[in-house]
């Protein structure tokens, strides 16, 4: 299932055989796919997987709609099983009577134990609701809970999960992802809202990496720079000149060898001091979490290699 979605993810687009344009227009009344760039027809006799009925109002949509919620990855039974409802009303909103109240409960009891019925289901239902936690806290967006829960999943068939604690893994199944999607995520701020500390999803991520063959490239300082500028309201010249001096910096190998957020600080520094959007320091080191000292160090370091005269 998993090698599946993977196949499917990373699915080349569908080009034109004449002129190798990937620009195609469906004609769903025609039932063809039509290249835009030199009219050819690409495909015949496709199906329309649209709903055969039309709407005109939101409400519409939700009334005419045949079909549950799709299946999920952060879910341990993907979504596919029946919920009894909390509430203890009828389906016109009236309470129920104790007897029929009581025999609703059972049911609950009962469909709670039916859910989760080994080990790995309930192995996997604790930490897909801790991941589900942790990504919520720190903003994620559901891609990366997804991305999150299948590495997970693929951990757990694969028995990388004995002997480490759920939440080191699933702290470090996020983190994985973070860095693959470029996602600008420390493991301090991981840390930070986990149950357990730094150093022990430390362990379990670079386990993770080692036994599943994963190859992630080290952090890019620029991806901290939207980031940063946010929190600290600064404009999109500032935001600009930041990244051009970290560009600048890599290509000499400036950034090697240091803390991407320190970097990504000291740059931003300068590029406000230069748009005359002035921050203090103390202001940048608490967007970025680094102290003050390392982004002196990291600011007079790129003013000195890289011939930037900083007004301070």
């Amino acid at each position: 299932m998993l090698e599946n979605k993977e196949k499917l993810r990373y699915k080349e687009p569908l080009k034109c055989p004449e002129c190798g344009s990937t620009r195609l227009i469906k004609d769903f009344d025609r039932a063809e796919i039509i290249c835009a760039e030199c009219g050819l027809v690409v495909q015949e006799e496709i199906i329309d997987t649209g709903p055969e009925w039309r709407v005109f109002e939101s409400d519409d949509r939700n009334s005419k709609s045949r079909v549950g919620s799709p299946t999920t990855y952060t879910i341990h039974d993907k979504g596919l099983s029946t919920m009894i409802d909390w509430r203890n009303q009828d389906i016109y909103g009236k309470d129920l009577s104790p007897k029929r109240r009581a025999q609703i409960y059972r049911l609950r009891k009962w469909q709670r134990r039916i859910r989760v019925s080994d080990a790995m289901e309930r192995n996997l239902s604790f930490a897909l609701s801790e991941l589900d936690r942790l990504a919520s806290y720190l903003g994620l967006h559901r891609n990366i809970r997804e991305d999150a829960a299948i590495l997970y999943r693929k951990a757990l068939s694969e028995g990388l999960i004995r002997g480490r604690s759920i939440e080191s893994v699933t702290a470090a199944c996020l983190y994985i992802i973070c860095r693959q999607q470029s996602i600008p995520r420390t493991l301090d701020e991981i840390a930070e809202y986990s149950r357990v500390d730094k150093k022990e999803i430390g362990r379990s991520y670079r386990f993770l990496a080692k036994e599943l063959g994963l190859s992630l490239s080290p952090t890019n300082p620029i991806d901290y720079i939207p980031r940063f500028a946010s929190e600290l309201g600064v404009s999109g010249k500032s935001q600009k000149r930041a990244v051009e001096i970290l560009e600048e910096a890599m290509n000499k190998g400036l950034t090697s060898g240091r803390g991407p957020m320190g970097v990504a600080a000291g740059a931003l520094y300068i590029a406000n001091i230069q748009c005359n959007e002035r921050r203090t320091q103390k202001e940048i080191s608490r967007v970025a979490k680094v102290t003050e000292v390392t982004i002196r160090n990291r600011y007079k370091e790129l003013e000195e290699k890289l011939g930037i005269k900083v007004d301070v």
